[in-house]
């Protein structure tokens, strides 16, 4: 188990969990590891990005003193989407990039990603190895370096354009013609968003695009997108768009205001990728929490649904352990291989109203026939986090999921684990018909709660 990274990177309250010692000796740790893993090089640089909650100006200057004080140099590049900053980490040849940044989470929140040279997001034995030097700083800094060879901090923030030309590079064609409401969360992509769609023509009307430091997340963007169903409806507009803080999500919104969340969004975008030769062995990469419904048309469209676990480097994992380009969750991170190393909400938005406009039909003509499968989620809650993990070796929580398994067949499955954070165990469970899905559920849960409450 890691003691301050999380499945992304960094993250809890700021100034509270995550502190400007903790983001410091992080500085100070990441620049020791990258001055261990480029040794000849004399000079290394870090890119570094924002969203725009008002922490962000406090955890950078914590981290720009570490990292400077181990002779690495930083391009700031401002506030932008999280994949801005690994594409840039990329062309510009840097060692590492740092996202400052806590996606979809509250305003009082926030985080820290790191990436490699690559783009792609540090393994888990990376951060493992960073938290060792975190905890024993004294072995790091007690040979500081002379003063005249400290690293410096610079603004970069033209980069920007490099990350915007690309997003504008992946599409063939314009938008001109098409009406489309992007909601920016007040986050990072309240520039970005707008100056790709107005470059390809479309009509564009963008909102939560003031932020102020506080309102970001706040009843906007991905994880709130009632609003912009309103908005769609009101303006009569093809669809709408909803970001999180760092723009790493996407989620859609019909011109009906249905919502469509990054599943549907993944098959659309599967089926006329295979249409164009495009997908890779036609299979994609979600979760274990996707729903049958997406595996069953998924399946009537000739694609294989290949399943990792949840969180999106793990969906990122499978997809080069298996060689393919598309994959993502149902929060709408959605990573597409062709054009970036991680979920980019701007570019996935790019090329599924690219996918409309060339399939010539509307998202809800597109989604109608991706038929959920009823499912149920049942939180149990055990006596504490050592019963809560000892689940998976009691006989009879074993057996009896075994027994429901063979009841359901192919009409259903169930899925079992636990809360990351709570004594929590979770039953899940999805078929074809609702009652034997809650009926199954309820049967799982009873016998866990005996077990382990």
């Amino acid at each position: 188990m890691r003691k301050y990274f999380g499945t992304d990177g960094m993250r809890g309250e700021a100034n509270r969990e995550l502190t400007a010692d903790k983001a410091m000796r992080l500085g100070y740790a990441l620049g020791y590891y990258l001055k261990k893993e480029n040794p000849e090089k004399k000079k290394l640089k870090v890119i570094m990005g924002s969203d725009t909650r008002i922490s962000g100006y406090m955890l950078r200057s914590a981290l720009t003193a570490g990292l400077n004080s181990m002779g690495i140099n930083i391009d700031f590049v401002g506030v932008i989407p999280t994949p801005g900053v690994a594409y840039i980490t990329q062309i510009k040849e840097a060692e590492a990039g740092i996202m400052i940044s806590a996606s979809h989470n509250p305003a009082k929140d926030n985080g820290i990603k790191i990436f490699g040279k690559d783009g792609c997001k540090l393994p888990d034995v990376v951060e493992e190895e960073l938290e060792s030097y975190m905890d024993n700083l004294e072995e790091i800094i007690k040979n500081p370096i002379a003063g005249d060879e400290l690293g410096k901090f610079k603004y970069a923030q033209d980069d920007y354009f490099l990350y915007r030309d690309h997003l504008k590079s992946i599409v063939s064609g314009d938008f001109s013609g098409m009406k489309i409401i992007l909601d920016a969360a007040n986050g990072s992509a309240y520039r970005a968003a707008k100056d790709v769609f107005l470059s390809l023509g479309a009509e564009i009307v963008v909102i939560n695009d003031a932020p102020n430091g506080k309102n970001i997340n706040v009843k906007c963007g991905s994880t709130h997108p009632e609003i912009l169903s309103k908005v769609v409806v009101g303006y009569e507009a093809d669809l709408g768009l909803a970001y999180d803080g760092d723009a790493d999500r996407l989620i859609a919104v019909d011109r009906n205001g249905n919502i469509v969340d990054g599943d549907k969004v993944i098959a659309t975008l599967a089926v006329e990728m295979k249409k164009k030769n495009l997908l890779n062995d036609n299979r994609v990469v979600t979760t274990v929490m996707s729903n049958m419904g997406l595996e069953a048309y998924l399946n009537k469209n000739g694609i294989v649904l290949v399943r990792a676990n949840v969180g999106d480097r793990y969906v990122l994992e499978k997809m080069k352990l298996q060689g393919l380009n598309l994959g993502g969750e149902q929060s709408g991170h959605i990573i597409m291989l062709d054009y970036g190393t991680t979920g980019d909400g701007i570019q996935t938005s790019l090329k599924l109203v690219e996918t409309l406009r060339d399939a010539g039909k509307s998202l809800d003509e597109i989604v109608k026939d991706i038929k959920d499968w009823p499912q149920t989620l049942i939180n149990v809650r055990v006596g504490d986090n050592s019963k809560k993990n000892s689940w998976s070796g009691n006989k009879k929580i074993k057996d009896v999921i075994s027994e429901k398994e063979v009841e359901m067949g192919d009409k259903g499955r169930i899925l079992v684990r636990t809360s990351g954070t709570e004594p929590i165990v979770r039953v899940m469970v999805e078929g074809k018909e609702k009652e034997m899905v809650e009926r199954i559920a309820s049967e799982i849960a009873d016998v866990v709660r005996e077990e382990l409450a």
